[in-house]
């Protein structure tokens, strides 16, 4: 082995041999130190990491996301975290109905980024997707729906669908855009006082109106009911009427007559002294 200093001696050369792996663990520990959050990333719960490749590509389409947990890195690359659990966004908005009346509706909308295409929406519309792409569809799908409805409609009758229309339209925007929408609900609607005390006004009105229809209809099946039951009676009658002879019910007398007599009760039974020839009977 040739040596490179002449003037050191073979024992120094031999500590140097020692000394150099020693050193090189050392400076790897110290670099890591140093550069540690550049070359790792724990992503949490609920979250996912697209990566940015810095000396190459950018961001790759095809690569898929980071998961939960822990992940080397190159110390060139950047990680970007996106919370993938469901978020909650309200908007308080003022728009007009179909007869051009303006309304204040206050919408909430529940929904989250799509996890397998966060490379995507990082790529094309970035981290303040919420106010550049959620608000703006939540706010274009409740101004169409709610221009095709008076306000009459939205306040009573129509609110569950127009709820379910906005679902649909703002769902059909945002899945576009790789956000996924779970739910859309209409929280309050506040009309003008005047058009309000119209509406409940009117409502109440149909409300007793369907009331006195209701007792109407009542009383009709009751007075029905009680014709139905005087013909039964009277058709009765008459068939007992009609089956009742002078000679059945002399028969029936005699019968009756038979059956007293043979009681133990005390009496005296007058044979053809009775109204129409039947027997008179009398106690002691």
């Amino acid at each position: 082995m040739i040596n490179m200093n002449p003037n050191r001696t073979p024992q120094e050369e031999m500590n140097l041999k020692k000394i150099y792996p020693i050193a090189l663990v050392i400076g790897i520990i110290v670099f890591l130190l140093i550069f540690w959050n550049k070359v790792s990333v724990t992503v949490g719960a609920g979250e996912s990491g697209v990566v940015f490749h810095t000396f190459s590509k950018g961001i790759d389409l095809n690569e898929p996301p980071l998961e939960e947990g822990f992940h080397f890195i190159a110390p060139w690359n950047k990680v970007y975290i996106y919370s993938v659990r469901q978020k909650e966004r309200a908007e308080e908005m003022k728009m007009l109905s179909s007869n051009g009346l303006e309304i204040n509706i206050d919408v909430s909308a529940w929904f989250r980024p799509v996890p397998e295409k966060l490379s995507y929406l990082h790529k094309k519309i970035g981290q303040e997707y919420e106010t550049s792409i959620v608000v703006p569809a939540v706010r274009a799908a409740a101004r169409s729906v709610i221009g095709r409805y008076t306000p009459e409609e939205i306040y009573s009758t129509k609110r569950d669908a127009i709820q379910n229309e906005i679902y649909d339209e703002t769902r059909k925007i945002l899945e576009q855009k790789y956000i996924h929408v779970e739910r859309m609900l209409i929280r309050s609607i506040i009309l003008p006082p005047a058009i309000k005390d119209a509406i409940e006004s009117k409502l109440k009105q149909e409300q007793l109106a369907l009331e006195y229809e209701f007792k109407l209809q009542r009383a009709t099946k009751e007075a029905e009911r009680q014709r139905i039951t005087a013909l039964g009676e009277a058709k009765a009658n008459e068939i007992i009427n009609s089956s009742l002879t002078d000679k059945l019910l002399k028969m029936r007398g005699i019968e009756a007559t038979l059956k007293l007599s043979e009681s133990t009760n005390s009496k005296t039974v007058i044979i053809g002294s009775g109204n129409g020839g039947m027997p008179l009977i009398l106690n002691n």
